[in-house]
């Protein structure tokens, strides 16, 4: 990916992680461009906020202020990480689930 891609794809990929209305934009607005940069975001991005989703469900039935504090400090980690790739303009897939998010969305940004 070179550079003017990157530089290009970075705003929608930075807007991609905030929330999941955020990613619904990134991918929206990224239809008619079709920037793989922004695309990339986007799909780490959907696949954390939907796996967020999921386990605050869970976390959700604890009565334990320790449980959720601990997951809403791993997934802020990983946002984090998310917003700081794409504001540097690189394409590091989140830890551990990152692969998994690329395969199960990869028909996005196609």
């Amino acid at each position: 990916m070179n550079q003017n891609i990157v530089d290009e794809g970075k705003t929608l990929g930075i807007v991609a992680y905030l929330t999941l209305f955020g990613t619904l934009i990134a991918f929206f607005m990224n239809q008619d461009k079709n920037n793989p940069f922004t695309a990339f975001h986007t799909r780490q991005a959907l696949g954390l906020g939907l796996l967020y989703l999921m386990i605050a469900f869970v976390v959700s039935s604890f009565d334990s202020m320790n449980i959720s504090m601990a997951f809403w400090l791993f997934f802020s980690v990983l946002y984090l990480y998310g917003i700081f790739g794409a504001i540097t303009g690189k394409t590091n897939k989140i830890p551990l689930l990152g692969d998994i998010f690329q395969n199960v969305f990869k028909n996005i940004g196609q």
